[in-house]
């Protein structure tokens, strides 16, 4: 595995995290932090990779690319083939490192929902962001990477802006007048991170949820930041 892509500070402060620590100092977050990221290493060194996962079963979408009825899924599965240029070594193993890491998540997090995403370019050429390991309900492929699409999606705003986005409350969120993608309405509680590669573009992003409020505190951010600080490293 290469050097993580950016140093916990530099994360931190490129990011926009210190908006959503309270009274917590920046040491203090970087040292649990760096506690996580010991935790995963020591996890993908000694886990068994779960069976990869190239195909997954999707929502059907609606007026404008939005969810159509909760739980109304689409007859094809979603196919990560064609998107990452077959099914070669690399990419088994990419999958393989990532489910880990996703694995690793459920287990310390104990969240509803949580998914890794990549920026990349779909068979028509339209930048996205695709899912690339995810557990929890089925969700969405692909995220359009543009700024239209933006106005309805943390995810799409964090693949473009390279800020966090964390939502504590959806309710209130939408009571503010806040933009929201809605999937599962029983979702409470959101954090949208981003992913930088070691030239610090931004290389996507990862996606947690809850069906609680208020569940996105330092502890669980540190946790979520050592995980975005270590997935980089394992993108195609």
């Amino acid at each position: 595995m290469s050097r993580d892509a950016v140093s916990v500070s530099d994360y931190v402060e490129r990011a926009g995290i210190q908006a959503y620590l309270g009274d917590i100092s920046q040491a203090a977050f970087a040292e649990k932090v760096q506690q996580r990221q010991t935790e995963l290493q020591a996890f993908l060194t000694t886990a068994t990779a779960p069976a990869v996962q190239w195909q997954y079963k999707v929502p059907e979408l609606g007026e404008g690319g939005a969810c159509s009825l909760f739980g109304q899924l689409a007859d094809d599965p979603y196919d990560l083939t064609a998107i990452l240029g077959g099914q070669n070594a690399a990419n088994q193993h990419t999958l393989a490192q990532l489910s880990l890491i996703a694995a690793f998540y459920r287990e310390h997090s104990a969240l509803d929902w949580f998914g890794i995403y990549q920026a990349r370019s779909n068979d028509a050429g339209e930048p996205v962001l695709v899912k690339l390991a995810y557990y929890g309900a089925p969700s969405r492929a692909e995220f359009p990477l543009n700024s239209e699409f933006a106005k309805i999606s943390n995810n799409s705003t964090v693949g473009l802006s390279g800020k966090a986005k964390v939502i504590n409350d959806v309710a209130a969120y939408l009571g503010k007048g806040g933009e929201y993608y809605t999937c599962d309405p029983k979702v409470q509680a959101e954090a949208c991170l981003p992913l930088f590669n070691q030239s610090g573009k931004i290389a996507g992003i990862v996606d947690a949820e809850d069906f609680n409020k208020n569940v996105f505190t330092a502890d669980a951010l540190a946790l979520l930041v050592a995980v975005c600080l270590s997935v980089p490293a394992y993108l195609p």
